[in-house]
């Protein structure tokens, strides 16, 4: 029997193949979750739609999260197919290009805006929307990143809205304490999806990140997915307001250097 028999899990942010969110959507289907996925406009239908049908999943919904009255008759739907929700998966992120390409002081009013508008507060409009449906010991959970942290060159205003992201985990958490529902984030090292495209010298930063970790490995969709697993399942019924890395040790390098420096060569 899977870790998530009988649980309904609701992914956001499905976009294709590559996605995060397809490697935590495998995961949580091998365990035996009743799947739903919303994706995020009519553009991504068509990849979002037979990935769906490869897990069987019966519920697929498109939900712009700017729009609160779309987020509204999201979960209506939701409770409508499933009755009650036991997990919840934000992987939903957004910065225009010009903004991961220039300085970070040259971020338009605009695209700040839009950055924390997509990435943060539709995570919190969300969890208001979702909260009278969702189960006791319910997990909601989101995908950050260490640039939140410390500086990642050209992830600039991402940066910014994902450590908004972890503190609004923290605050959320807090609030749905008492209701025994939990709030976790993962970030997850540097992934290739169709987000990560858009940063610039993603690929270089991609190649070093395996030279400079403890691992010696990149992290892949299905590790983020194993990890969701867990976090969505009983096995972690007292964690909450908690960022779970999942990046081959990354985070806890100081000082990062390449094998071939740390003989000298």
């Amino acid at each position: 029997m899977g870790l998530l028999e009988g649980k309904n899990a609701l992914v956001f942010g499905l976009a294709n193949e590559r996605s995060i969110a397809w490697g935590i959507t495998q995961a949580f289907k091998r365990e035996g979750a009743n799947l739903g996925i919303s994706y995020a406009g009519e553009m991504l239908e068509k990849r979002v739609k037979p990935l769906a049908e490869q897990v069987g999943c019966k519920w697929v919904e498109e939900c712009d999260v700017t729009k609160d009255d779309q987020i509204k008759i999201t979960a209506e739907k939701a409770a409508k197919h499933f009755g009650k929700i036991d997990v919840l998966v934000h992987s939903i992120a957004f910065a225009g290009k010009d903004e991961l390409s220039r300085p970070y002081y040259e971020t338009s009013r605009e695209g700040f805006k839009n950055a924390m508008d997509i990435s943060v507060y539709s995570l919190v409009a969300l969890a208001n929307a979702f909260l009278p449906y969702l189960n006791p010991n319910a997990s909601i959970m989101c995908l950050t990143y260490y640039g939140s942290v410390k500086v990642a060159p050209n992830y600039n205003v991402m940066g910014v809205a994902k450590a908004a992201l972890e503190s609004s985990t923290r605050y959320l958490a807090y609030d749905l304490g008492p209701k025994k529902i939990r709030v976790n984030a993962i970030s997850a090292g540097p992934i290739r999806t169709l987000a990560a495209a858009g940063v610039g010298g993603f690929r270089d930063m991609y190649k070093h990140f395996a030279d400079a970790a403890p691992l010696r490995e990149n992290v892949t969709i299905e590790d983020v997915g194993n990890s969701a697993v867990f976090l969505a399942s009983d096995l972690s019924a007292r964690i909450t307001g908690e960022v779970l890395y999942v990046d081959s040790g990354f985070n806890t390098v100081g000082v990062q250097m390449t094998e071939k420096q740390e003989k000298g060569e």
